[in-house]
């Protein structure tokens, strides 16, 4: 990989350890505003989140160090709209997870016939967070809504 490639590619990692950190920040914070009958199986799976986006910053970080760059210290936008609604936050979760597949996506397209292993963990990290995603989705549906979730129904 060339330099100038290198950079672009280090950029993009950057981002996406900013944007996975903001992850554990969200989903730590949001579990701690559940409230209800639902609350225990709702707060484990917003922190199971969070050791998720951990450990895909973990990766990520471990990308730009082996690349020769320094890993950002930022955290990404913390969207909060200090609502205590349970679907609120899945919206917000959704779309969180949507900029993190766009820049996933992003590194894709940057590497893709360039190095083999970037290119293979920017496909499993799209998987992940495909599968993520389609999950929110399915939580912010109305039991017995087949189709996929949408904000303006």
């Amino acid at each position: 990989m060339i330099d100038a490639d290198k950079e672009q590619v280090v950029s993009v990692l950057d981002r996406l350890l900013e944007n996975e950190l903001a992850g554990v920040v969200r989903y730590t914070h949001y579990s701690l505003l559940v409230f209800g009958y639902g609350r225990i199986p709702i707060v484990s799976w917003m922190r199971e989140q969070a050791n998720e986006s951990l450990r895909h910053a973990q990766q990520v970080g471990e990308w730009i160090t082996h690349l020769g760059a320094y890993p950002s210290l930022a955290i990404g936008p913390l969207l909060d709209t200090h609502r205590f609604d349970i679907g609120e936050m899945l919206r917000e979760s959704l779309d969180h997870e949507r900029s993190a597949l766009a820049l996933y996506r992003q590194l894709l397209d940057l590497v893709k016939d360039r190095s083999i292993p970037l290119e293979e963990f920017a496909r499993q990290m799209i998987a992940a967070e495909e599968l993520h995603a389609g999950d929110v989705d399915k939580m912010l549906r109305r039991p017995g809504q087949t189709a996929a979730y949408d904000e303006g129904a």
